[in-house]
């Protein structure tokens, strides 16, 4: 018989802890980001991810943020609210620094209000990779909608750079609060749209 329960994978890149094998939670519940769409992302940032802050909302398994910390991230936030993507995530930072990682559970919604107070009373600011569950997906019609109030509730002061993954078919507009699109790169039907301050 052929096992369908096979553990669904991904290798860090990359830098410190290149090779390390993620688990990713099951697919019902959250969406990888592909090893193409990771590498143009850190490749276009290169090094200024080094000594960084690095938010990863709706981190899923966490092989993004977990890619910035093997690159020379300094600290990590993910935000997730799956339970099991949130099993899944804290056995893979166990596998890099669970130090330089903080690990929000909930919703990443109400909980981003956390994260602004924690920069700006650090004087800090910080990459924030917004990968948010695709729209298609039942329960999540507004997923869009609720991810651009979102991306509008930040202050300038504690965003380096603002990265949505999203669907292609998705226009995101031009101006968001006080960012704009700055560029957008296709991966088939994912796409990378960045933002800054405006």
């Amino acid at each position: 018989m052929k096992n369908n329960n096979k553990k669904l994978t991904k290798q860090i890149i990359s830098g410190k802890y290149k090779g390390k094998i993620l688990s990713l939670p099951s697919k019902a519940t959250t969406r990888s980001s592909k090893s193409i769409v990771l590498e143009s992302f850190f490749n276009t940032l290169q090094f200024e991810v080094m000594d960084s802050i690095f938010v990863e909302v709706f981190s899923g398994s966490g092989s993004v943020g977990l890619e910035a910390l093997s690159r020379g991230a300094r600290e990590i936030v993910f935000m997730e609210k799956d339970a099991d993507a949130l099993k899944t995530l804290k056995a893979n930072i166990s596998l890099t620094d669970p130090s330089s990682c903080t690990v929000m559970g909930g919703d990443s919604f109400t909980n981003i209000n956390a994260v602004i107070s924690k920069l700006k009373k650090s004087d800090e600011s910080g990459y924030f990779y917004i990968d948010p569950p695709f729209s298609v997906r039942e329960g999540m019609e507004d997923i869009y909608e609720k991810t651009m109030a979102l991306v509008a509730s930040l202050p300038t002061s504690v965003v380096r750079l603002i990265i949505v993954e999203h669907m292609t078919g998705l226009e995101i507009p031009s101006t968001v609060g006080s960012f704009q699109v700055v560029k957008s790169k296709k991966f088939g039907n994912t796409t990378l749209t960045y933002l800054n301050e405006a």
